[in-house]
């Protein structure tokens, strides 16, 4: 804890000021009011971010493996299931840092070089200026590529 230290002249009986005298006033808990405590945030908060980000960029048709995104069509058909920004994105978050792997599909005729450095990037911008965590390191594992002629994989309804 820091302490700010105040020197005031002391009064005389006359009502002057005598600088020879000084009285010392202490205050507790000095600093910046922002400084005071610790924030923590959750694994799945820095998900949804790099959720976001990375369906933001050109080429990327959706995230996770086709499992997931077969049980997250049906997930989005569950009145209150809602869409899960999170599929298909893992982070490792610590005190300062972060570490994050994505599962992307992409568009056919990108350059999925392309499309990934841009996911870092758009990535990377995103967590570090929402969280203020720095980004240690984004892996993208290129799981399918969506051809123009296929559909979504998506259930059909059940009931007509």
């Amino acid at each position: 804890m820091s302490e700010t230290t105040e020197q005031n002249r002391t009064q005389t009986p006359d009502g002057g000021t005598d600088p020879t005298q000084t009285r010392r006033t202490t205050r507790k808990g000095g600093g910046d009011p922002g400084s005071r405590g610790r924030t923590t945030i959750a694994d799945g908060v820095v998900e949804k971010i790099a959720g976001m980000a990375a369906r933001d960029v050109f080429g990327v048709h959706a995230m996770g493996s086709g499992v997931s995104r077969t049980f997250g069509a049906v997930r989005d058909r569950v009145p209150g299931g809602g869409k899960s920004v999170t599929r298909g994105v893992k982070a490792e978050v610590g005190e300062v840092q972060t570490a994050l792997d994505l599962e992307i599909v992409v568009d056919y005729g990108v350059s999925i070089s392309d499309v990934a450095r841009d996911v870092r990037e758009n990535v990377v911008a995103a967590v570090e200026r929402m969280t203020g965590l720095e980004v240690v390191e984004v892996n993208i594992a290129v799981s399918d590529v969506k051809l123009p002629e296929e559909e979504d994989e998506e259930p059909e309804p059940r009931i007509q």
